[in-house]
């Protein structure tokens, strides 16, 4: 065993004490030890499930301990050695398992899906790509604050093959952040082999497209991980760039235990049971008489002793008791408005006019806000609402990003994570659709998970009435009100989106700022000229009388407007939402009890609609004092059309008179 052993890993001790040589071995003893017992429990039905990293210790062990303490490590489900070598108090990860409060999920999550700050470890989510995005915003945030920290990010072969991937790698070359992109080639996504799921023979030679550099190391030799990635992050904490590593290793087990591993050819497994790294290390510090019998027997007993002890203090601790109030209360970080009165001086603005000075007085009282988006800097936005921008608060503050919107949320939660407030322009609300995942998944989810905000705010250019089409018209705030976690803002008027747009910022939860691209340079109003807020989740009282109450928000309240102008006679509540997530029922529900009467007009398509939800809950909390079924109009169930005529029957704007007589004749 002992020749087998030298010929199937090459050490290199130079430069390493024996002090540094004995806490890698113990470093990568103790996960292994501990995944041992978890496939035990695991038999006995004591926890539910395990993803195995036996056999891949040496990377995990090896990038953490070449990290600082203070630097960030994104790890993977196979990464435990990520978290022992943090140094986490055992049954800490012990009562995450078990799905109990000393975990750090409070059982709202499993295994390693969660993060801790005080320990700079942010966990991944299922969908495996994002992290990779996140890690560019936290190494973005080091560069911004002069940290000259890495952070380091690890991913599968498998999530390789997703976009995300691709959109992070870009990113991070074209700003040089100090990321180091650690892929785990373990030769199986699942079930699915490497060759059905690249065509290249190294990853490390995908580095080449993004003009980056990339390394192939060892992932079974413990002394070159640690070796190569000390001297990496060495210098890149010097010179800030980003480096892909591949490291070749294998996956022993199944991608989790239940799979088994019965598709991998017993001749490949006997082959990289060789080169076990724990094994081969073990025998070479033997040799080389660093490491005896007894000071192994020795580790072991330490290590098992404090793995029995903290399973016992995990075990001791109570189940939680489900509290419904609690689990609402986290889906939200609290946060406290603070308001900022408006000046009595006014200056009349367009809407567009009031959303562009909204936001440049936001990133002169926050110095470190980052506005990031496509053609945001030099020239401007699209819209023009970034115009001068980069003159004011320069080209760090407002980045022109590639075309990528995941990659870019991602980046803004990874700001967040590190303390920095974002907004982030989608051109088109249309296309936060190449971004959903991260905005559904990880934005929304964070804080419920694990503790962790994320203080970003999408802003939202939206709507039909400017002959664009299906891809650049499409009003989506349904797609967003429906998930627990966003916050969903929809103004209708200069005044509102300047306020709002100051609150959405200073609010430490995800904000989706919805502007309608038809109100832009078509409404005007007296704003005030200096910085206030308004509270989100507060409706508007348009007008007030007694025959109806009309519920809407953005476009559809002008339109709502104009049609109360042909009608004098009809005297009506009108309330502009404003904001769709939170909602005022309050508002809602005095004036339907007052007016009896509800028509809620809604410029998306009808079915799935936020209006839907408004009439559920007129019904169930106001139906005594209804005088009649609550009515929704709403646009045609079609994708929207270019062409204007077509465009016009689409919409639900000229529909609505005659739907509102119909609900006052009834």
């Amino acid at each position: 065993m002992e020749t087998f052993s030298k010929a199937m890993i090459n050490y290199n001790k130079e430069g390493l004490n024996k002090e540094t040589l004995i806490d890698l071995y113990k470093s990568m003893l103790k996960p292994r030890l501990i995944e041992e017992k978890m496939l035990i429990l695991l038999r006995q039905g004591k926890i539910s499930k395990w993803f195995s990293g036996i056999g891949q210790e040496a990377i995990s062990v090896g990038v953490t301990k070449a990290m600082l303490a203070e630097e960030y490590i994104l790890p993977m489900h196979r990464n435990l050695g990520v978290f022992t070598t943090r140094e986490i108090p055992l049954y800490r990860l012990f009562s995450q398992w078990q799905g109990k409060a000393s975990g750090f999920t409070k059982g709202r999550d499993r295994s390693f899906h969660f993060g801790t700050q005080e320990y700079k470890i942010v966990g991944m989510i299922s969908h495996l790509g994002p992290q990779l995005g996140v890690a560019d915003g936290i190494a973005l945030a080091s560069k911004l604050q002069n940290k000259n920290q890495v952070t380091a990010v690890f991913t599968g072969e498998g999530g390789t093959s997703e976009g995300d991937f691709h959109e992070a790698l870009n990113v991070a070359s074209v700003w040089q952040l100090p990321v180091l992109f650690c892929i785990e080639n373990n030769g199986y996504g699942l079930s699915t082999p490497t060759s059905e799921q690249y065509n290249c023979k190294d990853l490390a030679d995908r580095a080449l497209g993004y003009g980056m550099e990339s390394h192939i190391i060892d992932g079974n030799n413990i002394l070159e991980v640690y070796t190569k990635v000390s001297a990496l992050a060495e210098d890149i904490r010097e010179n800030p760039r980003p480096v892909l590593l591949e490291f070749k290793t294998f996956r022993m087990r199944g991608h989790e235990e239940a799979s088994g591993t019965k598709y991998v050819p017993q001749d490949l497994l006997d082959t990289w049971a060789k080169k076990d790294p724990l094994e081969n290390y073990q025998e070479f510090l033997k040799n080389e008489g660093i490491l005896d019998e007894a000071l192994e027997v020795k580790f072991k007993e330490e290590i098992v002793h404090e793995i029995n002890e903290h399973l016992d203090l995990a075990y001791a601790e109570e189940v939680i008791i489900a509290s419904e109030s609690e689990e609402l209360n986290d889906v939200y970080q609290n946060h406290l408005y603070q308001e900022v009165s408006p000046n009595k001086k006014t200056e009349e603005l367009r809407l567009v006019d009031a959303i562009s000075e909204g936001l440049k007085q936001s990133m002169e009282r926050h110095d470190d806000l980052v506005i990031m988006g496509q053609d945001v800097a030099e020239y401007g936005g699209v819209f023009k609402i970034t115009d001068g921008f980069v003159e004011a608060f320069g080209k760090d503050r407002v980045r022109n990003t590639p075309i990528c919107e995941s990659a870019i949320v991602e980046a803004a939660m990874g700001l967040s994570i590190s303390g920095i407030k974002s907004v982030v322009e989608m051109q088109f609300a249309d296309f936060v659709t190449s971004g959903f995942n991260p905005v559904v998944n990880y934005l929304a989810k964070s804080h419920y998970r694990w503790n962790q905000n994320a203080d970003v705010v999408l802003r939202m250019p939206c709507g039909a009435g400017v002959a664009a089409g299906p891809f650049h018209s499409q009003t989506n705030e349904a797609w967003f009100t429906k998930t627990p976690g966003l916050k969903v803002v929809y103004p209708a008027f200069p005044y509102d989106a300047k306020g709002l747009l100051a609150s959405a910022i200073n609010d430490p939860n995800p904000v989706l700022f919805f502007e309608h691209k038809a109100l832009y340079r078509s409404i005007r109003q007296e704003v005030p000229t200096d910085y206030f807020t308004l509270p989100l989740g507060k409706a508007s009282l348009l007008r007030e009388g007694n025959d109806v109450t009309i519920i809407s928000y953005g476009a559809a309240v002008h339109w709502a407007l104009n049609t109360l102008d042909k009608h004098s006679n009809i005297q009506a509540d009108v309330i502009d939402l404003r904001s769709l997530q939170p909602l005022d029922t309050e508002a809602i529900y005095a004036s339907v009890k007052k007016t009896g009467r509800a028509i809620i007009l809604q410029e998306d398509s009808l079915f799935g609609g936020i209006a839907s939800d408004i009439s559920a809950l007129i019904m169930e909390n106001c139906f005594e004092e209804l005088d009649a079924p609550v009515k929704r109009v709403a646009s045609m169930e079609t994708p929207i059309p270019f062409i204007n005529q077509l465009e016009d029957q689409y919409l639900s704007r000229d529909k609505f008179e005659g739907e509102l007589l119909k609900l006052l004749a009834y």
